[in-house]
C-alpha cells in the first residue's frame, strides 16, 4: 500500500477530528434520491470489520491513488481512478474553497429569517441616513444623494502627480492650459493627462466629474503601470475586481452588524443617582459633551441591544467624563465595568481619575491590574473580580486575557483603540456582542472611523473646545542643538516641564547626556516601557508632581497622560511616526491656559520619504483644535490601507488607488440591501438530468453500510454545504478517493446544495442549452459575474427573466454536463461571501 498525501487532506485532517463517519441511518428514499443502484450485497459482519482494519492502516487520511483492499481484488478500480486524478479533483478544491471562505463566517452568521433580516436592515439604512445627517459639512465633497465623493480638484494638482479616471484608469497629470474644440472657435481650458499609448486632454469641468488622485497605501506613490488609451479593457477588469472586494467587506459589516443587533439585554434602570453624580462635575459641558451625555445615557437605558458607541473628541475634550458617567450607570445597577487602556501609563492615570470620582461612594470598589503588582496581589485581584467584589477594573490587556474570570460584566470602556493588537482588537470584537462597549478616541483608526460614517457603528462627536483651551503652536524643522536648547529654556524660564520623546529607547541615554551638559541644575529623567514597574511608577509620579522638568521618553506618553504644567513637547526624528501617533503626542501639551508649543524635528530632508513629508504637511495643517477626527479621514489615505480592512485587500485598493476605492465602498454601503441571495429549501430544488451511474460490486463491498452512507449524504446535504463538506471528507479519510461513479452522485448533491444557496428552483438541459430558473434579481446576477475567475464560464452565462441561461458549443455527455454544471456552480457559489444571504 502507499498513500500520497493530497494538500487539501493535511488540511481537512488537521480541521476536523478523526472518528468515523456520523451516526448513520436508513431509509427507503434514499436511492431514489440519489439516483443511485446496487448490484451487490454487503458482505458479512466479519469480512466488514477486516474491510475496516485495512482502511485504518492508511492512518485515516483521505489519499489520493489508495488501493482500497488488495492489489489484485482491486487493481481495475485503482486503475479507473488513477486517471480520473490526473487533473486535481474538483470536489476537494471546492471543499478547499468551503473552508477557508465560510467556516468563520458560518460560525458568526446569526440565524434568522426573511422578515427578521428585512427589519433589521431597515434598521441599518436609518442608521446610515442619521450618520450622513451628522456629518454633512465635516467632510468636503457631499453629493446631491447624500453620499460622499473623493473626486480631486483638477486646480490642486501639480505636474507629475498620478490620477485616475474612471472609465480610462491610471495615467499622469501634466498641466492645464487653454485650447480650442473642433465644435467652437473660443478655446476652453483642457486637463492633459499622459497614458502609456499617448497623451489625453477633457474638459476641466469633465475633469472635475471624472477625476480620482491616485494614492496607495504603502510609501511610494507610483503606480506599477500606465493605463492605455487603447485598450480599456485591462483597467475595467482591475475596477471590477476592487469592486468584489469592497463588496465582500461591506457584507462582512452588515452581517457583523445584524449579529450585534439581534442580541438582546434589558435596559439599564433610569437611576436618580446619576443626576447626583453628574452635579459633582466641576465644569461647564460644552454642548457636544452634552450630546454625548445624552446619546450614551439613552443607549444604556432606552434600548435593548448592547451599545458599541465610538466617542470621538480631541484631546482634553472631555471624553473621559462621558465614560465615567456611563460607568457610573452600569455598576449602580449591580454589573461589573472594565476600562481598557493601551499602556500601564495611561491604566494608571485612569485609575487615579476614577478613584478620585468614585471615592465618596464606598461601596464601589475600584482596582488596577497591572504589571507592577506582586503575584500575591495578582492572584488576590483576580479572586476579587470573579467573585464581584471588584465592581471597576482598570488595566491594559492583561485584562482580555483568559485568567481574568469576569463576574458580571456588563460595560467595556476602550481608550485608543488603535493601539492594540490584532489579537487584543478581535477578543474586543468578541465582547462587543454580549457587552456595552464605549470606545474613546481622539484619532480612531481608519475601520472604525468608517463604520461611524457610514451608520454601521453609533459615534458621537466632541469637536468644542472648552472655552480655557489655547490652540497648540507647532514647529517643523530640521534638528539643531540650539533650537532645542532654546525651546526648553522658554519652558523652563515661565515655570513649566518639558517632555522630549525619541522613537526608539537606543537614542535616551545619548539624549540625557546632551540635556545635562545644557541644563546642569535641572532634574531629568528617562521613561520607557522595559524600565523596572516601580522605577517607571515613581519616575511618571515625580513628573507629575513637577519634581522632574524634563521627561526623556518613548512614545508611552503618547496616550492620556494629562500633566497640567508641561506644555512643551520636543519630538526628536518625527520621520519614524505615523500621523496620529505625532497627533496625540502633541495632544500631551496644552492642557491648561498657556500657549503651548510642539516641535518636531528631522534629521534631513533628503532622508524623508514622501509619505513621511506628507504627514507633517497634514498635523501643521490640522494645528487647530478640535482636528483630530478630520485628521484620521486624512491619516487614512496616507499610512496604510493594511490596518483598515486587513492586508488581503491592499492589493485591490493598490489596483484603482485608494479614493475611487473609498467612492465605490461608499456606493456599496449605500446601496447593501440589493444585494441579497434569498435561499430556497433543499428539497424544492428540481435536476431535470437523467444520469444515474452504477456503483460497482467492489465498492459497494468495501463500504461498511452503503445504504447508511447514502442517507447519511443526503442529510448532509439537506442540512447545508458545511456538513456536505465535512461529511465528504470524513468518508474519503475512511475509506479512500471515491471511484469515478461515487464521484458522479457526490457531484449530484453538490449541485442541488449550491443551487439551493443560490435560490436557484430548477436545473434542466435541453440541446446546447443548459437554464437555471432562480429568484435572484440581475444585480445580484452581475455580481456573481464580476467575481468569477473562469472566463468561460462568465462569458457564457446570461440572465433572461428569471433564468440564468447557457448555449455550449456542443450538445455534451450526461456525465461531462454534470461537471460543466458542478463547475458553474461552484464558480456562483464563491460569490456568496460579496452577498447577503438572509
Amino acid at each position: 500500500m502507499y498513500s500520497l498525501l493530497f494538500p487539501s487532506s493535511i488540511l481537512m485532517a488537521s480541521f476536523f477530528p478523526t472518528p468515523p463517519l456520523l451516526k448513520l441511518y436508513s431509509s427507503s428514499n434514499s436511492t431514489k434520491l440519489w439516483g443511485l443502484r446496487l448490484f451487490c450485497t454487503v458482505g458479512s459482519g466479519s469480512r466488514s470489520r477486516s474491510r475496516k482494519k485495512v482502511c485504518f492502516q492508511s492512518n485515516a487520511v483521505y489519499t489520493q491513488g489508495l488501493s482500497l483492499s488488495s492489489p489484485t481484488s482491486t487493481g481495475k478500480l485503482s486503475q479507473r481512478r488513477d486517471k480520473s486524478e490526473s487533473e486535481r479533483d474538483a470536489i476537494s478544491v471546492l471543499n478547499e474553497r468551503i473552508l477557508r471562505d465560510h467556516s468563520k463566517r458560518e460560525a458568526t452568521r446569526p440565524a434568522m429569517d426573511s422578515e427578521e433580516a428585512d427589519k433589521y436592515m431597515q434598521l441599518v439604512k436609518q442608521q446610515q441616513q442619521v450618520g450622513l445627517q451628522k456629518l454633512k459639512g465635516k467632510r468636503g465633497g457631499g453629493d446631491s444623494d447624500g453620499g460622499f465623493n473623493y473626486k480631486v480638484d483638477p486646480y490642486s494638482l501639480t505636474s507629475g502627480d498620478y490620477v485616475v479616471h474612471k472609465k480610462v484608469g491610471i495615467g499622469r497629470f501634466v498641466g492645464i492650459k487653454y485650447d480650442v474644440s473642433k465644435n467652437s472657435s473660443e478655446p476652453i481650458e483642457y486637463v492633459f493627462i499622459e497614458y502609456a499609448d499617448g497623451m489625453a486632454k477633457l474638459p476641466v469641468k469633465q475633469a472635475s466629474r471624472m477625476l480620482y488622485r491616485y494614492s496607495l497605501p504603502n510609501e511610494t506613490k507610483k503606480p506599477r503601470t500606465l493605463s492605455k488609451l487603447s485598450d480599456t479593457s485591462a483597467w475595467e477588469r482591475r475596477k471590477t475586481k476592487g469592486k468584489v472586494a469592497i463588496q465582500k467587506m461591506v457584507v462582512d459589516l452588515m452581517e457583523l452588524y445584524l449579529h450585534r443587533l439581534k442580541q438582546r439585554r434589558p435596559p439599564y434602570p433610569k437611576n436618580p443617582a446619576v443626576a447626583e453624580f453628574t452635579a459633582e462635575f466641576p465644569y461647564e459641558p460644552t454642548p457636544d459633551q452634552k450630546q454625548a451625555f445624552i446619546d450614551v445615557e439613552r443607549d444604556l437605558t432606552e434600548r435593548e441591544t448592547p451599545m458599541d458607541r465610538l466617542i470621538c473628541g480631541d484631546v482634553g475634550f472631555g471624553k473621559t467624563e462621558v465614560a465615567l458617567r456611563a460607568i457610573f450607570s452600569v455598576v449602580s445597577a449591580g454589573k461589573q465595568a472594565m476600562v481598557l487602556a493601551p499602556t500601564i501609563v495611561l491604566a494608571k492615570q485612569h485609575f487615579d481619575v476614577i478613584s478620585e470620582r468614585f471615592s465618596k461612594y464606598p461601596d464601589i470598589m475600584v482596582g488596577l491590574l497591572s504589571r507592577f503588582q506582586t503575584k500575591a496581589e495578582k492572584e488576590e485581584y483576580l479572586d476579587m473580580i470573579k467573585n464581584g467584589h471588584l465592581n471597576i477594573i482598570v488595566g491594559t490587556h492583561s485584562l482580555l486575557g483568559s485568567r481574568v474570570v469576569y463576574n458580571n460584566l456588563g460595560l467595556l470602556v476602550v481608550d485608543e483603540e488603535q493601539r492594540f493588537g490584532v489579537k487584543q482588537k478581535e477578543k474586543i470584537a468578541s465582547l462587543k456582542i454580549s457587552v456595552d462597549v464605549l470606545t474613546l478616541s481622539a484619532t480612531p483608526i481608519p475601520r472604525t472611523l468608517y463604520l461611524a460614517l457610514t451608520g454601521f457603528r453609533d459615534a458621537s462627536l466632541i469637536s468644542t473646545p472648552p472655552p480655557e483651551r489655547v490652540p497648540i503652536r507647532t514647529h517643523l524643522s530640521a534638528f539643531g542643538k540650539e533650537k532645542v536648547i532654546s525651546a526648553i529654556k522658554y519652558e523652563l524660564d515661565r515655570g513649566g516641564q518639558v517632555f522630549y520623546v525619541l522613537p526608539r529607547i537606543k537614542g535616551l541615554e545619548e539624549v540625557m547626556d546632551f540635556l545635562e551638559q545644557a541644563f546642569p541644575n535641572v532634574d531629568i529623567a528617562i521613561a520607557h516601557g522595559q524600565q523596572y514597574s516601580k522605577q517607571l511608577e515613581e519616575t511618571m509620579e515625580k513628573f507629575a508632581q513637577g519634581v522632574i522638568k524634563i521627561l526623556i521618553c518613548t512614545n508611552i506618553v503618547e496616550s492620556g497622560l494629562d500633566i497640567q504644567n508641561a506644555n512643551t513637547i520636543v519630538v526628536q526624528d518625527v520621520q519614524q511616526f505615523g500621523l496620529a501617533q505625532l497627533y496625540q503626542l502633541r495632544g500631551r501639551v496644552g492642557r491648561a491656559d498657556k500657549e503651548a508649543h510642539a516641535y518636531l524635528f528631522y534629521p534631513d530632508k533628503s532622508l524623508l520619504t514622501d509619505q513621511a513629508l506628507e504627514r507633517l504637511t497634514a498635523l501643521e495643517e490640522c494645528c487647530e483644535l478640535g482636528q483630530g477626527f478630520q485628521l484620521a479621514e486624512r491619516d487614512m489615505g496616507i499610512r496604510g490601507f493594511g490596518s483598515i480592512f486587513g492586508e488581503q485587500q491592499t492589493g485591490d485598493v493598490g489596483n484603482i488607488g485608494i479614493d475611487l476605492f473609498f467612492e465605490m465602498l461608499f456606493e456599496s454601503l449605500s446601496k447593501v440591501e440589493e444585494h441579497r441571495v434569498i435561499s430556497v429549501p433543499y428539497q424544492s430544488v428540481q435536476i431535470d438530468i437523467n444520469i444515474n451511474p452504477h456503483l460497482s460490486s467492489e465498492y459497494i463491498n468495501y463500504l461498511e453500510n452503503p445504504m447508511e452512507i447514502v442517507n447519511e449524504a443526503e442529510k448532509a446535504a439537506e442540512k447545508g454545504t458545511w456538513s456536505l463538506m465535512q461529511f465528504t471528507e470524513n468518508l474519503r479519510r475512511q475509506y479512500g478517493k471515491e471511484p469515478f461513479a461515487m464521484e458522479i452522485l457526490l457531484k449530484k448533491l453538490y449541485v442541488r446544495r449550491m443551487a439551493a444557496d443560490l435560490g436557484i428552483t430548477r436545473i434542466y438541459a435541453s440541446g446546447k442549452i443548459v437554464g437555471m430558473k432562480t429568484n435572484m434579481n440581475k444585480k445580484v446576477f452581475q455580481v456573481m459575474i464580476d467575481s468569477m475567475t473562469s472566463d468561460i464560464h462568465r462569458n457564457s452565462l446570461v440572465f433572461e427573466g428569471d433564468q440564468i441561461k447557457a448555449e455550449l458549443l456542443l450538445e455534451l455527455p450526461k456525465e461531462q454536463l454534470l461537471n460543466w454544471i458542478f463547475q458553474c456552480l461552484a464558480e456562483l457559489h464563491a460569490a456568496l461571501p460579496a452577498l447577503i444571504k438572509y
